[in-house]
């Protein structure tokens, strides 16, 4: 069961990457409330899933993807979008122990209260794990940086405060129902967190978001990106850039880095990945869908792209990214 679906929805506003933005999805698959007395150190393994970290009440510090110790306030809150392993710790150096061997009751569905022995001033953590409805190998999420951090982004976006201060309410309290609350808000928050980071320019990030932003190309990724199933083709992607078929593909080959048609196979081919190892759709249906006549080629096509044969995927569930 997930708990909330959260979409970031923003206003139209002209910006391709704005409308790929719309159909983002947070997906939330499990939470855990977690009460830890110092001195504590949990380690996190690398996963497909995004990492959601809230810090309750007492501070700790986080050791992060890049390898580094980072102070974390009371009230903080922080996404890992691709799961970099990482460690919360009370303070740096103590001995991190996976999270697995900590003691975990279930108290509903999806929701689980973490706890140690240690008798030391006590810090109240909710983390979670998340899922994007993007393939993992989407340019977005390869563009996100290693880690997102709430406060970074709050003086540009106001909005974050309250759903800190929601959060904050919920976990100290520990009230009925305050753990499907939490996951909403936590899922709610993770979007608005990515939201801020696009509408701020991306921090640094180029490359695709570059090429998504310009004014000639990027209407085209973002159609194609939005209908992957659709058959494009490069003259229909022409007519949409208002060039000649030769015009737009040195354009497009120029900005992009590839020609339009095999831009094109791979963010089909990507589709039909999630499709299958997510979903649990049939070969022949993610076949039928992308509008191949027959499953062998679309199976000869994506095992070109994707280095696995489709039934590998729906066979195992492992998305391979």
């Amino acid at each position: 069961m997930n708990y909330n679906s959260s979409k970031i929805a923003l206003a139209t506003s002209g910006d391709p990457l704005t409308d790929m933005l719309r159909g983002l999805r947070l997906d939330g698959v499990d939470y855990g409330r977690c009460v830890l007395g110092a001195p504590w150190a949990v380690s996190f393994p690398a996963q497909k899933a995004a990492r959601f970290h809230f810090i309750g009440q007492q501070g700790c510090w986080l050791f992060s993807p890049a390898k580094e110790w980072v102070e974390l306030s009371v009230g903080d809150a922080l996404l890992i979008p691709r799961g970099d392993e990482h460690v919360l710790a009370s303070a740096p150096g103590v001995p991190p122990v996976p999270i697995g061997r900590y003691t975990i009751e279930p108290v509903c569905e999806n929701i689980y209260d973490v706890s140690n022995e240690c008798g030391g001033p006590k810090t109240l953590l909710f983390c979670g794990s998340m899922h994007f409805n993007l393939d993992g190998s989407h340019p977005l999420l390869d563009m996100m940086p290693d880690l997102m951090q709430a406060h970074r982004l709050m003086a540009n976006a106001p909005g974050i405060q309250h759903l800190l201060d929601a959060m904050a309410g919920e976990v100290t309290m520990d009230r009925v129902g305050s753990g499907g609350i939490l996951a909403r808000l936590a899922d709610v928050l993770a979007a608005t967190i990515i939201r801020s980071w696009v509408e701020n320019g991306c921090g640094d990030a180029t490359g695709w978001i570059e090429a998504v932003r310009n004014p000639d190309v990027g209407k085209v990724l973002a159609a194609i990106h939005l209908q992957p199933e659709r058959e494009w083709t490069v003259e229909a992607l022409a007519r949409m850039m208002g060039a000649s078929r030769s015009a737009f593909a040195q354009r497009f080959a120029t900005v992009v880095g590839e020609t339009p048609a095999k831009y094109v196979l791979r963010v089909r081919m990507h589709h039909a990945r999630q499709w299958l190892a997510r979903d649990g759709m049939r070969v022949s249906v993610a076949a039928a869908k992308l509008g191949y006549d027959s499953e062998a080629s679309f199976s000869r096509a994506f095992k070109r792209v994707i280095g696995v044969a489709p039934s590998h995927l729906r066979n195992t569930g492992d998305d391979a990214s």
